[in-house]
């Protein structure tokens, strides 16, 4: 079950990618309803997929 929750939030930032402030609101919620470990995995997805959007870069602070 908490396999479908990381599927699902990695599907929504993917949807809003084309905003940054929905993203980072989706992240945010998304890091909430992780486990640590999936928190991990996200964040090693996360620094793939904003390599070559800048504009996504800023929403990393919240991985911090």
């Amino acid at each position: 079950m908490a396999r479908a929750m990381f599927d699902y939030t990695i599907t929504v930032l993917k949807k809003v990618s084309f905003n940054s402030e929905l993203f980072c609101k989706e992240l945010k919620k998304g890091l909430e309803n992780l486990l640590p470990n999936e928190v991990d995995e996200l964040s090693v997805w996360l620094y793939s997929f904003v390599e070559n959007k800048p504009d996504l870069f800023v929403c990393m602070a919240l991985l911090e």
